[in-house]
């Protein structure tokens, strides 16, 4: 199954996309450094990832504040080449309901329009992860640019 990666940085009023080769990334902290770099500290720059059919995770970066993450399947992405970019840890003596469910900062997105609740019910529902990302980037002001990226 293929992954889609986006960055996206919010400059003003608009969002915009920055060509950014996310494979190459070894870790979060890289991922973030490069984040920050293309960023400013006045706006959120968020990376997107989504593994087809399965899962989809989002990185957001404020200027100097910590990275906050959220992955919709934390098994999935912690077996995926992004998980050391996700930074998702999945303890092995899980029981599996634990595992494979959403994980992370449910509040990251509820300043651009996505609720932790909606969120929540993102995962419960099984959202596939484009209508998932579809609806956060609808809800947050990016659809069109997230759209010409597909």
């Amino acid at each position: 199954m293929p992954y889609f990666t986006a960055v996206l940085v919010r400059e003003g009023p608009k969002w915009v996309a920055r060509d950014v080769d996310v494979e190459s990334m070894s870790d979060r902290t890289e991922a973030v450094d490069m984040m920050r770099e293309i960023g400013s500290d006045e706006n959120p720059v968020l990376l997107l990832v989504e593994r087809e059919d399965a899962w989809w995770g989002v990185v957001r970066v404020d200027g100097d504040e910590d990275p906050r993450v959220f992955v919709s399947n934390a098994s999935g992405a912690g077996a995926s080449v992004y998980a050391d970019v996700l930074a998702v840890e999945v303890d092995d003596t899980d029981e599996l309901v634990e595992t494979e469910g959403c994980a992370g900062d449910f509040d990251l997105l509820a300043d651009l329009g996505t609720s932790p609740e909606v969120l929540q019910q993102m995962c419960d529902d099984e959202v596939l992860p484009m209508d998932a990302l579809t609806a956060i980037a609808e809800a947050a002001g990016f659809a069109e640019v997230l759209d010409s990226l597909r």
